[in-house]
C-alpha cells in the first residue's frame, strides 16, 4: 500500500492524528510523511494545520556524559584514597576545570593543605551521579526534569531545546480511503467525445509557482566589457575590428618598431602557429620602409642596426596584444588622401605564454584606446587617462615611467586591489614613436597616444576576487556567474 493510502486508513481508524505520530508508527522519515500529506491536501482529502512542539535532546557532549558519567563524577573517580595533587588532576582528567568546580560545589571533594603540598581528597565515601541519570532519562524520552535543571544543563551545553514542526490532520471534504486519480488537463479527445462532462479534474492552484524559465547569464567579464565599451563610445571613440586572432610577426612586432631579437618574440613568451606557419601577404612598399628603419634608421632615428630578416616577419602567431590591430588601423588611416583626427578602441582576446598564477593567464582580454591627432604629447595622454579612469570609478591610480619599444615616453598604470591589499599593474600607455608612425605615411606633425589594460584585473577589483582563476577557467563556480550583480564602474 502506498504511503498516501496508509495515511488515509490511519485517519479512517483514528479520526485525526499528527504527522510526527504517524511517522513514528509507520517507521517512516517525517519529511516523507509531510510530502504525502501535502499531496493529499491538494486533493482536499485531508485538512492539515501546522503545529510545532518543543523537545529537549542531548548534545554530543551530553551523550558522552550519559554514556560515561558526568565531568564531576569522573573527577571524583580519578582521585585515589590518599589524595592527589590538583595539578596532576587538571592535567590528566578530561574536562577537569568544569568537573573540579562542580565536584567542589557538590561537596564531593576538598583540598587538604595540612600536610605541606595541598592534595585533592574525597570528602564522601560514595556519590550518586544525578546528572548522568537525568540525561539517560532524556535519551529514553522521559522528560520529568524541572525547568531550572534543564536550563542549567543547557548552560553546560549538555542539552539543547529543538523545535519540531509538523501537521495536525483531520478528514477533508473529499476524504476517502482510496485515491481517485483526477485529470490534470483538458484534451482534444475529451472535447470531441464529451467525456469531460463526467470526469473529475484536479483543481487549479493559482498560488503555485511556475517553472522558472531557462535563461543565459552574462559573465562578470562581459558585464565589465559592456561598461568599458559604453565609456569609450561616450568619449567619441570608434571600435576597431578585432576578429583576427592570428597575426603575422610583421604586424604584431615589426610594424611596432619592436626588434626581431626582442625577448617577447621568443617561444617562451609567444604562441607561434605550426599550420600555417608563415604568411606572405604584406604591403611591400610599407614593409621595405619598416625594414629600413629597423636596420638602417631614418626619420631622425639610427634604428637598431641589425640585419632585418623577412623570414622572422612572416611567422604567424596568436596575437600578443591588440596593438597589432591599432597598427593596421593607423596604416589604413595613413593611406587616406587627407588626414583626419581619429579615436579608436578595441576590447578582445590576446594570448601570451605566461605562467599561471593569481593575476596571470595565458589567454586574457586587452582593452586598448588610441588617439591620433596633430601636436599630441604626454600632457594630453595624462589628461585623457585621467578622464578615462575617473569614468571607471578607480580612485587609487598611479602612473610610473616605463619602457616600451614602440612608445616614448611610456607609463605603466597601477591600481590598488583591496582584496590582495597591494598595487597591481592594470595597463600600459605611451606616445607612439616616430619610427612606428612615419613609415606608415602619417604626417610628421601627427602624434598618437595610446593605452592598454587588461579586462580581467579591473573585473577582479570590482568583484572583489583575489584569484583570476576564480573568474576564468574550468574551476569557476557557475553560481558566481548566475548571481553576480550588475557592474557599476562608477560605484
Amino acid at each position: 500500500m502506498e504511503l498516501n493510502e496508509r495515511i488515509l486508513h490511519y485517519l479512517d481508524q483514528h479520526g485525526s492524528g499528527e504527522s510526527i505520530e504517524i511517522a513514528n508508527e509507520f517507521n517512516e522519515d517525517h519529511q516523507k510523511v509531510v510530502g504525502a500529506i501535502k499531496s493529499l491536501e491538494t486533493l482536499e482529502m485531508v485538512t492539515a494545520i501546522k503545529v510545532q512542539h518543543l523537545k529537549w535532546e542531548l548534545t554530543e557532549e551530553g551523550q558522552h556524559v550519559a554514556d560515561n558519567g558526568s565531568h564531576e563524577a569522573v573527577i571524583y573517580s580519578s582521585i585515589p584514597d590518599g589524595g592527589v595533587a590538583q595539578a596532576e588532576v587538571m592535567k590528566t582528567v578530561p574536562n577537569a576545570k568544569v568537573g573540579f568546580s562542580k565536584a567542589m560545589s557538590a561537596g564531593w571533594i576538598y583540598i587538604d593543605k595540612s600536610g605541606g603540598a595541598p592534595l585533592v581528597k574525597k570528602k564522601v565515601e560514595s556519590i550518586t551521579d544525578t546528572v548522568q541519570e537525568h540525561l539517560i532519562e532524556i535519551c529514553k524520552g522521559i522528560d520529568n526534569l524541572p525547568q531550572n535543571v534543564k536550563n542549567d544543563y543547557k548552560k553546560r551545553k549538555l542539552m539543547q531545546e529543538i523545535t519540531i514542526k509538523g501537521f495536525k490532520l483531520s478528514k477533508g471534504p473529499q476524504f476517502a480511503t482510496t485515491i481517485k486519480k483526477l485529470e490534470t488537463e483538458l484534451t482534444t479527445e475529451m472535447m470531441l467525445s464529451g467525456s469531460w462532462k463526467t470526469l473529475e479534474f484536479k483543481p487549479y492552484n493559482f498560488q503555485a509557482l511556475g517553472q522558472p524559465p531557462e535563461c543565459g547569464h552574462l559573465h562578470p567579464l562581459l558585464k565589465v566589457r559592456s561598461e568599458f565599451r559604453e565609456i569609450f563610445l561616450e568619449m567619441g571613440f570608434t571600435e576597431m575590428p578585432t576578429n583576427q586572432y592570428i597575426e603575422s610577426s610583421f604586424w604584431n612586432f615589426d610594424a611596432l618598431f619592436q626588434p626581431q631579437q626582442h625577448p617577447a618574440r621568443d617561444a617562451h613568451d609567444t604562441f607561434f602557429m605550426s599550420t600555417p606557419a608563415k604568411t606572405e601577404k604584406f604591403p611591400m612598399d610599407y614593409l621595405e620602409r619598416v625594414k629600413k628603419v629597423h636596420s638602417e634608421g631614418g626619420y631622425g632615428s639610427q634604428g637598431y642596426r641589425y640585419k632585418w630578416k623577412i623570414e622572422e616577419a612572416q611567422k604567424n602567431l596568436l596575437r600578443t596584444h591588440t596593438t597589432a590591430v591599432s597598427a593596421r588601423m593607423l596604416y589604413r588611416l595613413a593611406q587616406k588622401d587627407q588626414f583626419t583626427p581619429q579615436k579608436y578602441f578595441s576590447i578582445d582576446k590576446v594570448f601570451r605564454n605566461e605562467t599561471l598564477d593569481a593575476t596571470h593567464l595565458a589567454e586574457f582580454h586587452q582593452v586598448e584606446g588610441v588617439v591620433a591627432d596633430r601636436g599630441l604629447g604626454l600632457a594630453d595622454l595624462i589628461s585623457v587617462l585621467d578622464a578615462f579612469f575617473k569614468r571607471l570609478g578607480f580612485d587609487k591610480i598611479q602612473f610610473k615611467p616605463a619602457y616600451n619599444p614602440y612608445t616614448e615616453p611610456s607609463m605603466e598604470i597601477f591600481a590598488f586591489h583591496t582584496g590582495l591589499d597591494k598595487w597591481i599593474e592594470i595597463g600600459n600607455s605611451g606616445v607612439f614613436r616616430p619610427e612606428m608612425l612615419l613609415p606608415m605615411g602619417l604626417p610628421e606633425d601627427v602624434n598618437v597616444i595610446a593605452w592598454g589594460l587588461s579586462l580581467e584585473r579591473p573585473t577582479m577589483i570590482k568583484y572583489h576576487l583575489n584569484n583570476i582563476r576564480d573568474l576564468v577557467g574550468p574551476k569557476v563556480d557557475l553560481r558566481m556567474v548566475q548571481e553576480s550583480r550588475i557592474c557599476r564602474l562608477d560605484k
